[in-house]
């Protein structure tokens, strides 16, 4: 959780509709601080159906309607100023994008930015800074269940960016993959992995990595129950070879994690250590914060200064 502050500043909320998760933040913004209010996350697995279907099927999203008039409920609960809901990969690649976009904004009311891939990445970093500061040019990485959004940071702006396709889910669904892992489908995930990161070969030379995103912390939260944030690729490498020789339940209970995220575990270890292989960077830190925060940071920064003002 963020820092804790007294008194009131602006409430702001943010609703990311991911491919593992649509999740919404409620917070009171006092200038650089935020302090969490509510912090909801609704597991639907979108990057998977997607790789599977290439659309959001009916069922799925009225779940996704469902979520996010809950979510609508929530911030009309806290007197949130202003709601920003966006979607990510799952949704830029659903064929019928369109037609769920739509109905989300005549059930629920509230209308869904699709953002490209580069403004995830910005946000993201945006987010990031809010407990992290590392020597530039920076690595960032966020690795999601659609795709895997990979920048690099030069006095602050983003100087190169992409978007590979190597979301848990999608690779989850691509290979096959079952827990315990078989080799050939190990095989199968690392080739995959290795043939799209390709795409960062001339990538310049980075000083340091941050990494945001649900996998990341769940990543986090497996190796480092005592909170360090700095994790080290032995580890990485660790959690990749134990997870893949145990079950989906038996791996969620030795490193602590929900079932769901107890999948993840083997490809996003994988994907991140091919990363810092390719980068050759040794550790990285990870946020707690991430493009939900750096939303609700530039909702912050764009409202008209009257409504600022601390509450008396």
């Amino acid at each position: 959780m963020g820092p804790i502050i007294m008194g009131m500043g602006m409430v702001l909320a943010a609703a990311d509709i991911g491919s593992n998760t649509v999740h919404l933040l409620v917070a009171d913004v006092n200038g650089s601080v935020q302090r969490r209010l509510a912090n909801e996350s609704e597991w639907l697995s979108l990057g998977e159906v997607v790789s599977r279907e290439r659309r959001i099927p009916d069922t799925d999203a009225d779940r996704l309607v469902g979520v996010l008039a809950r979510y609508k409920a929530i911030c009309t609960t806290f007197k949130a100023q202003k709601l920003y809901v966006f979607a990510t990969e799952a949704m830029r690649v659903a064929e019928n994008h369109d037609a769920v976009l739509q109905r989300i904004k005549k059930e629920v009311g509230v209308t869904v930015d699709l953002i490209p891939s580069h403004r995830e990445a910005e946000l993201s970093w945006r987010g990031t800074q809010l407990d992290c500061s590392t020597p530039e040019p920076a690595a960032l990485v966020e690795i999601g269940g659609g795709s895997v959004q990979v920048a690099v940071v030069q006095r602050g702006a983003l100087t190169h960016q992409v978007s590979l396709p190597l979301g848990t889910g999608r690779l989850i669904e691509q290979t096959g993959l079952v827990y315990p892992c078989p080799p050939d489908r190990l095989d199968r995930l690392g080739r995959l992995i290795d043939a799209e990161l390709m795409r960062v070969a001339d990538f310049p030379r980075v000083n340091s990595m941050v990494v945001s995103g649900g996998v990341g912390r769940g990543i986090w939260r497996a190796l480092h129950p005592d909170g360090l944030r700095d994790i080290v690729l032995p580890e990485v490498k660790y959690l990749e070879w134990a997870a893949a020789r145990l079950t989906a339940s038996q791996g969620a209970a030795r490193f602590n994690v929900r079932l769901k995220r107890g999948q993840t575990l083997v490809p996003g270890a994988m994907v991140f250590r091919k990363i810092m292989e390719r980068l050759d960077i040794d550790h990285f830190v990870v946020s707690e914060f991430g493009v939900r925060e750096g939303a609700i940071m530039e909702l912050a920064a764009n409202a008209p200064k009257a409504k600022t003002a601390k509450r008396k």
